[in-house]
């Protein structure tokens, strides 16, 4: 692949280049050139677009896809060119597939489904046997196969015993355990934040206390047995508040924040609409000001789309009974411009590798080129035209935004926007 980039501002705080605009060559892959203004005498591709940046490729730390097993909601395929034309050029898929990923093979299949393409795919092992916390899967052997972390997604281990043998078997081949906050026995039935919105509806709550109580209890965890930890989607000022005490006594801890807890509170679930459905739920105002606060100061390690393709027959049903989840990789980098500088939402966008084991690289001559491209001052309202993915739950639509990914170049390809 042979392309020459014309008039980019290049984001990329690792880069000598940052917030300069250049031409750059890309030959087999490779940036061989990078210069405020580059002649094409071979006539290569040329992209030109309006105001056009560049930055290190994004990843997206925790997507769901549905294959296989649940095509119908997306394709390892779709997904990856959704994830594309959204500017991401690594994400990490999660297990919770028909049948789970939770072996050496299915982890293998995962790789070979996505050979060739110009997004990484990074996958993720079930942490038990078929998610169902009873027993631990086949941990060393996932990772032998390729396996970046090891989660149940959205089932939380509700044994501690279970949890604490996981970190210890972790770390013997320093493996990353992930564990969903939230405690069941707490959050019960309920289908949204428990609060004076879910009175004023009726529906049943979930407390704050249910995220915070797992959070504590697999923090004292951590500093009992080591290891590496990430948690998954925190949604409340405390949880912030108990992971920043645990990053002060040195422990081996990140976490990350799905995008749409910042962007939207509880108070939106007025009519009842199942795309605002989510896990964590959207909680309150304060809670948002905390989770940004959280970011700006290092606390929280990276942002996630928490991307979750659902079929429209479980989503367009009564609020109790739609399954939790939204897309949210179309709308991840317009909707974090709606709330941080470009600067600080590219930081948030690429932090998170190499926690997954990904190398960061930067924008240099004689690198791999692994390129987000993308326009930060695009305004518009987030439509259905905006969704390249099989299913259409998105928590975003209607939403007005900010910035636009073009696409990527990565793996000796180019995926863009047409």
């Amino acid at each position: 692949m042979n392309i020459l980039i014309k008039s980019a501002t290049i984001i990329d705080s690792k880069s000598e280049f940052h917030n300069t605009t250049q031409d750059l060559l890309i030959e087999n892959g490779k940036i061989t050139k990078i210069s405020s203004s580059i002649k094409n005498p071979k006539n290569y591709k040329e992209i030109n677009l309006d105001n056009l940046h560049i930055s290190q490729g994004w990843f997206d730390s925790s997507v769901s896809f549905g294959e296989p097993g649940f095509e119908e909601r997306e394709t390892i395929q779709n997904g990856l060119k959704t994830a594309a034309h959204s500017g991401f050029t690594a994400v990490a898929v999660n297990a919770n597939t028909n049948p789970v990923i939770d072996s050496n093979s299915d982890i293998t299949f995962l790789n070979s489904k996505a050979n060739n393409n110009a997004v990484s795919l990074l996958p993720m092992g079930a942490l038990t046997v078929a998610s169902k916390g009873e027993h631990l899967a086949e941990l060393y052997d996932m990772s032998t196969a390729g396996a970046v972390a090891f989660y149940d997604y959205k089932s939380p281990i509700s044994n501690p015993n279970l949890m604490k043998i996981a970190l210890q078997y972790a770390s013997n081949f320093d493996g990353l355990v992930c564990s969903f906050p939230q405690e069941h026995k707490i959050s019960g039935n309920g289908v949204m934040n428990e609060n004076l919105t879910s009175t004023k509806l009726g529906l049943k709550g979930i407390p704050a206390l249910a995220e915070e109580l797992q959070v504590a209890r697999d923090l004292f965890l951590l500093e009992y047995t080591g290891g590496k930890l990430h948690i998954p989607t925190i949604s409340t000022a405390t949880s912030v508040a108990l992971i920043r005490e645990a990053k002060k006594k040195k422990l081996d801890i990140t976490c990350s924040v799905a995008i749409h807890n910042l962007y939207f509170s509880d108070a939106v679930l007025t009519d009842f609409d199942t795309n605002y459905k989510v896990l964590p739920p959207l909680r309150t105002q304060t809670d948002i000001d905390a989770l940004i606060y959280g970011l700006k100061d290092g606390t929280i390690d990276m942002v996630t789309t928490d991307h979750n393709p659902i079929d429209i027959e479980d989503k367009k049903i009564e609020f109790d009974h739609a399954s939790y989840g939204t897309i949210g990789l179309e709308s991840a980098f317009g909707a974090l411009q709606s709330i941080f500088t470009t600067k600080k939402t590219i930081d948030l966008l690429t932090k998170g590798k190499t926690r997954f084991g990904i190398e960061a690289v930067p924008i240099a001559v004689g690198n791999t080129a692994n390129i987000a491209l993308f326009n930060p001052v695009t305004k518009y309202t987030f439509s259905k035209n905006d969704i390249v993915s099989k299913s259409k739950n998105a928590i975003f639509l209607n939403a007005s935004l900010k910035g636009k990914a073009y696409g990527i170049i990565a793996n000796n390809q180019a995926v863009l926007n047409s």
